[in-house]
């Protein structure tokens, strides 16, 4: 929104010429980002180099995706917050890394390249270019020789080199870790491992034994499910898709379709992802939702034979007690059994709600099926609508023989369990509500309480209802009726006690140009990962850069990626060893998170051409700490960013980190040891009569509302972005105010964690406070310091150290408001005094505020006669001296109202305490005269005269 501002020219044309102003910011700045770069004064020293026996911190940001657009103001919050903390620690003694990088292959470019020709790495490197002049213009003291693009051939070849790894590796469960491919070949081999189907090793073929291999990698090709978008010619992910089935780009229809595709075998790891997120220091808050994610649950599975045939069902449930209650079963759309059950003709008696109106099972399963690709897992979890239809088949329930019917329903996935139910509907809501709407039967296995009025009861209680000949769980608890039967079903052949997850193997492919080539090759047995030799592989250039599309109906087309139609790339003639032969490259690329998941190890080694970081760079920079702990995993000492990246890149990036480990090649356990999620920028947007979005910047305020060019607007509040025409940019606010002004704004606004509100008309207090420290320190007509070398009082001597004591405890504790709070009451206790500032104070006053305001720090620090740069000059330590009061102000109350206050030597006692509140003269008027009932002290804090 518009306020009122002068330009630099008015500025100068009626002021000292050397008052500090938006022009002079902007000179003192380039000055000393200038002498930042050309002395190297944040390059952090490596492992075994002059500066690296301090103790090391690695501060890191979640790296930005490199937009047209460019940062806006919310950007930085989280840049400028650790930038701070590593300007202090740095005054401490420390040897600071931290770097900066672009998460920069995705969708934005190639959609950019679709459009206009010009391929994303033109596009790409241009916003990178503008990212890093803004990044600068804040003053940020990273160590630029480590920054790192994920679209960097060097960066990828080695993200490249890690996939292979993957796929050159199993999970051994019985060693708890992942092992080489090497190994597991070997045991086949030599037969200590069987082979799936118990042959000999030497039996099989060679195809036969790719498969056996290949079942076991945790890369692999799966039949997945996922969201097919023939519109747009791709796969999407969830995020990518809208509540009622459609793209978020485009509108297209999306459908849940099986197609091959790499799978990353996360779901080996569910059980160590899970318990060691009791190692790090990570927000409560973070940790539950990745546990939530991966959802561990103990419980059994349990086979319901088919009626007629010799398929069963097999169903996982948290449940087994409440078996006895299963009156039917559901399978999920995209079950493999689903078609296999269906027989030619409905069973005599069909009730016709379950057939959905069609003549046959087969014809009513199939429209079913497709109605159902039509949504999004999320519109099918939340749909309080149940629909299905009847497969006209029957399965028996193995506690008691009853058959029951099996029913399709897009209520249930495949992403978790098996992808089919036992319904239990009088102990579950959903299947409740199933069976009113199908006219299905319950049956009570848990005894509900005496006033319970109907409808499914989902809580605790004794059994009942579950008995037959050979077994009983009624009147036992939950627990003890859970351990009967999974032993009965156990004896029997019917079930076993597993533990389940809802935690699925992460898909790995994308039909995308924009993205790291898969270092794969195929052969008539399947893919071979390329030699370490023959990486990197890098992306061709094409004419297009789209996938193929198709007809937005049409759901049973093909993915066909863009890289398929570089033929000259995708056919290729290799000798492995065997002699030359003919191969196919894969022709998906990766996911955008493949670069994230691993760019903290590449900023400790980026000139690396031997291996992705050597082992010495990553033991001295995130190797485990057992002086700090003996659990201690290692790790990023404090990693910065967003909660929206709370489960999947982080859990993401955990994983590959756990690879790494079992394999041997980093130290460390975990990625990240702490993790602190910053706040959002938010800001006020405005909208016409038509609802449309205008400029934030030409709204004009008034005593009677908002306008835009005459008219009324309405306000709203949201997060700051271009949709809403709200943007207002770190350029604008540093041509206007300065970096450091910028800097400081964003940092008192409020606490780190939490979410706040822009106003550009409140980014001149900032301003106006380093003035007055300007001011207090220099001449504005001359230029010249006006500190004086006489010792400061002791009065202004217990506002320093209590000052410098409070940001001490502020600054580690990225508590940056109070921290400025604290240096702008110094300040304005200097100001109040009105005389020159000794050197102790203006010394100690410009070292606290370098962190936050680092431009005019070091020019204050250079004009108060200093050569070396104060980036590692020693941040001032508090005296306790002077943190001692001699005095206690005491607020006194008469009849529970404050009256007056009273200051007090600070170690008087209560007899003194109390005579000096009862001489007070408003004391005194408010007594009038008469003698108090009760004066009661509270020692340190206040005085209560009871009239």
């Amino acid at each position: 929104m518009s306020t009122e501002t002068t330009t630099a020219s008015e500025q100068r044309a009626d002021r000292p010429a050397y008052r500090y102003d938006a022009e002079m910011a902007a000179r003192i700045e380039r000055k000393w980002q200038d002498f930042w770069e050309t002395e190297q004064t944040f390059h952090a020293p490596d492992p075994g180099q002059p500066g690296s026996e301090k103790p090391k911190v690695y501060l890191m940001d979640m790296f930005p995706y490199p937009s047209g657009a460019g940062l806006h103001v919310g950007h930085p919050l989280g840049f400028i917050g650790t930038d701070v903390l590593g300007r202090y620690l740095r005054m401490n003694g420390h040897n600071v890394l931290h770097p900066m990088g672009f998460d920069a292959f995705g969708l934005p470019a190639e959609q950019y390249a679709v459009q206009t020709g010009t391929h994303p790495r033109t596009t790409t490197e241009t916003n990178i270019a503008r990212y890093r002049q803004q990044l600068r213009q804040l003053g940020l003291g990273h160590d630029p020789r480590r920054s790192v693009s994920t679209t960097d051939i060097e960066f990828y070849r080695w993200t490249q080199w890690i996939f292979r790894e993957i796929f050159e590796s199993w999970y051994d469960t019985d060693a708890d870790r992942a092992r080489p491919i090497s190994e597991l070949r070997a045991e086949l081999e030599a037969g200590t491992r069987p082979t799936p189907d118990g042959r000999p090793w030497a039996e099989l073929s060679e195809g036969e034994r790719r498969a056996a291999i290949d079942g076991h990698r945790l890369a692999y090709i799966s039949e997945a499910p996922v969201n097919w978008c023939p519109g747009l010619g791709t796969v999407l992910a969830n995020e990518e898709v809208t509540p009622d089935g459609r793209s978020e780009r485009g509108n297209f229809p999306v459908f849940r379709r099986n197609l091959k595709q790499w799978m990353m075998r996360i779901t080996a790891y569910a059980d160590r992802l899970a318990d060691d997120l009791d190692r790090v220091d990570w927000p409560e808050s973070v940790k539950a939702m990745q546990r939530n994610w991966i959802g561990r649950s103990e419980g059994a599975r349990v086979r319901f034979p088919v009626v007629g045939s010799d398929d069963a069902v097999e169903v996982f449930t948290t449940r087994p007690d409440t078996l006895f209650g299963a009156t039917y079963m559901v399978l999920a759309p995209e079950h493999p059994l689903v078609f296999s059950l269906v027989p030619a003709q409905w069973p005599d008696g069909t009730d016709p709600r379950w057939t959905g109106g069609a003549a046959t099972p087969a014809e009513a399963v199939a429209a079913y099926r497709a109605e159902a690709a039509r949504k999004s897992e999320l519109d099918r979890q939340e749909n309080k609508d149940k629909t299905g239809v009847f497969t006209g088949a029957y399965a028996t329930n193995p506690v008691n023989g009853a058959a029951v019917p099996v029913f399709v329903a897009d209520y249930v996935l495949m992403g978790y369990g098996t992808g089919a139910i036992m319904a239990v509907p009088a102990e579950d809501t959903r299947d409740w509500d199933f069976a009113a709407a199908f006219g299905l039967p319950h049956v009570r296995t848990v005894a509900p309480p005496s006033d319970w009025d109907g409808g499914a009861y989902t809580g605790d209680g004794p059994t009942i209802n579950s008995a037959n000949d050979e077994i009983s769980l009624n009147g036992l608890g939950v627990d003890e009726a859970k351990r009967t039967i999974i032993d009965w079903l156990a004896a029997k052949g019917a079930g076993e006690g597993v533990v389940q997850y809802k935690l699925r193997d992460w898909l790995f492919s994308r039909q995308r140009y924009w993205g790291e080539p898969f270092p794969v090759i195929w052969d008539e047995h399947g893919p071979i990962a390329l030699p370490e030799d023959q990486l990197p592989v890098v992306l061709p250039d094409v004419d297009d850069y789209s996938p193929k599309t198709y007809a937005p109906d049409d759901a049973n087309s093909e993915p066909e990626p863009p890289l398929s139609r570089a033929h000259e790339w995708v056919a290729v003639e290799l000798d492995l060893g065997d002699g030359p032969k003919q191969y196919r490259r894969e022709t998906n690329t990766m996911p955008q998170w493949a670069g994230s998941c691993w760019y903290y190890l590449r900023y400790l080694d980026p000139e690396n051409t031997e291996r992705f970081v050597s082992a010495e760079a990553e033991k001295y920079w995130i190797g485990k700490n057992t002086a700090r702990s003996v659990a201690d995993p290692g790790g990023v000492d404090l990693y910065v960013g967003g909660v929206e990246h709370a489960v999947l890149h982080l859990l993401y990036s955990r994983f590959w980190h756990k690879v790494l480990f079992d394999l041997g090649h980093v130290s460390s356990e975990e990625p990240f040891r702490k993790l602190f999620n910053q706040g959002y920028i938010q800001a006020w947007a405005y909208t016409d009569a038509r609802g449309t979005y205008v400029p934030a910047e030409e709204v004009v305020e008034s005593d009677s509302g908002f306008t835009w060019n005459g008219q009324p607007v309405t306000r709203e509040y949201g997060k700051m972005g271009k949709s809403l025409k709200n943007v207002v940019t770190p350029d604008d606010m540093c041509d206007r105010y300065g970096a450091d002004t910028f800097r400081l704004y964003e940092m008192y606004t409020g606490p780190m964690d939490a979410s706040r509100p822009w106003s550009t008309r409140d980014v001149v207090g900032p301003q106006r406070f380093l003035q007055r420290v300007w001011r207090n320190l220099v001449d504005e007509t001359t230029g010249e310091v006006t500190v004086v070398d006489t010792a400061p009082s002791e009065e202004i001597l217990r506002s320093v150290h209590k000052a410098i004591a409070g940001v001490r405890a502020d600054y580690p504790a990225l508590h940056y408001n109070t921290a400025a709070a604290k240096l702008i009451e110094l300040n304005n206790a200097l100001t109040k005094r009105g005389t020159p500032v000794e050197r102790e104070v203006a010394e100690a006053l410009v070292l606290m505020l370098a962190p936050l305001a680092p431009h005019i720090a070091e020019e204050l620090w250079q004009k108060l006669g200093h050569d070396d740069t104060l980036a590692y000059a020693p941040f001032p330590v508090a005296d306790e001296r002077y943190l001692v009061a001699d005095t206690v102000e005491y607020p006194i109350q008469v009849n529970g109202k404050v009256r007056s206050r009273v200051v007090v030597a600070a170690d008087a006692g209560q007899d003194d305490i109390r005579a000096a509140a009862l001489a007070d003269e408003k004391v005194v008027a408010a007594l009038d005269g008469a003698e108090p009932k009760k004066v009661i002290v509270v020692p340190g804090r206040l005085v209560n005269v009871v009239r």
